[in-house]
């Protein structure tokens, strides 16, 4: 039996990964909502519950043996891409920036052969999955599909903005503002950056 989006955002409403206030996005989009995944994660049950989910979903469109390794961005898709990646039996890898640009390390490399499934843990823009993309293409890897927990995207042509299918576990609609756009309510907030793109 599978979870509805309405049982799926309550995990994160009881795990308290729905944040509000007023935030800087990694996107550099303002929000007054922020998905803090990292805590809907920090319960192994929980993370494995929900990735269980997730895996149902690609499995259901994508079938089995549909790629070789999971390809995840730090900081926010390494618990994620390591839990879909043990749930299906692949190896995971993450990529890292160095000096603001995404970088294998830790002895982590791609075979031009190998098909990747790419694991996100919240996509907005897309931005930081185009840049893991671009990364993998560099290897001559093929990459097969994206997956994330939340969609906040609001993009209803993503898959063809990201050039292969997106899967997502659950899609909220949440609005996001640029610096020229933000709201009187959310001006008179102090904004945070909560991303680990802004981690020095």
């Amino acid at each position: 039996m599978s979870l509805k989006e309405q049982e799926i955002l309550q995990e994160f409403s009881n795990a308290k990964a729905i944040l509000k206030g007023h935030f800087i996005l990694s996107s550099g989009l303002h929000s007054d909502t922020y998905m803090q995944c990292a805590r809907v994660l920090m319960e192994p049950k929980r993370a494995e519950k929900l990735c269980a989910e997730l895996v149902k979903k690609i499995e259901a469109r994508l079938g089995k043996n549909f790629a070789d390794i999971v390809v995840a961005p730090a900081m926010g898709g390494v618990v994620v891409g390591y839990e879909i990646a043990r749930q299906l039996g692949l190896p995971t890898i993450f990529c890292e920036r160095v000096n603001g640009v995404f970088e294998l390390r830790r002895g982590f490399e791609l075979d031009s052969q190998v098909r990747v499934l790419v694991v996100e843990d919240v996509i907005t823009t897309g931005k930081s999955s185009l840049e893991t993309y671009d990364l993998i293409k560099k290897f001559g890897a093929k990459i097969v599909a994206e997956t994330c927990l939340i969609d906040r995207s609001n993009d209803k042509n993503l898959e063809e903005k990201m050039g292969v299918p997106v899967i997502s576990l659950a899609a909220i609609l949440v609005k996001t503002f640029d610096e020229n756009n933000i709201p009187e309510e959310l001006k008179n907030i102090p904004a945070i950056k909560p991303g680990s793109r802004f981690i020095k």
